[in-house]
């Protein structure tokens, strides 16, 4: 299982020269981390906080550190069955998979400088994967009509819940 960093709560350390880039690298001190065990594992030990700051975090220390857009991304998707009785499936970066429902909502919005859209699906402890182009695209394979029919949008179904991802003409 993972740590329960939802349970450790120490002062804050400061900050660590950690930067999670767009493209999914992570650097220390400006180099590329190129070990993914090493992101894989840090990725078991942040959260995101009220404050909308990221941290690592273990029963005694706290660090903040820098996120470009989301510190995760969604590389791709797996569809079961059909319908309403469909369920969506991300792979994460950090190798974890998700059932797109309740637990791990999914959410198609917009970049605040452009109209590009930024599909996330939440993974924990505030933090979110963002799915990458070919797993969206996966994902608009999914699509279907509003089942209400009230409001011409269009979204996928999974885990027994339809995710809205857009509006028709």
């Amino acid at each position: 299982g993972l740590p329960p960093v939802d349970q450790w709560h120490p002062e804050l350390s400061g900050d660590i020269d950690i930067r999670i880039a767009r493209d999914d690298n992570w650097y220390y001190k400006g180099e590329l981390m190129e070990r993914r065990a090493l992101t894989k594992l840090f990725s078991t030990i942040m959260r995101r906080e009220d404050d909308n700051e990221y941290y690592l975090v273990t029963p005694v220390e706290k660090w903040r550190i820098q996120v470009e857009d989301t510190p995760l991304q969604a590389h791709s998707l797996e569809a079961v069955g059909e319908g309403e009785h469909q369920e969506l499936y991300l792979t994460t970066s950090a190798e974890e998979r998700l059932l797109v429902g309740t637990a791990h909502l999914l959410v198609v919005g917009t970049y605040s400088d452009s109209d590009e859209p930024r599909p996330v699906v939440m993974v924990r402890h505030g933090l979110e994967a963002r799915l990458v182009t070919s797993a969206f695209y996966e994902l608009a394979a999914h699509v279907v009509e509003n089942p209400d029919g009230s409001d011409n949008s269009f979204g996928v179904w999974s885990d027994g819940v339809f995710f809205e991802i857009g509006q028709g003409a």
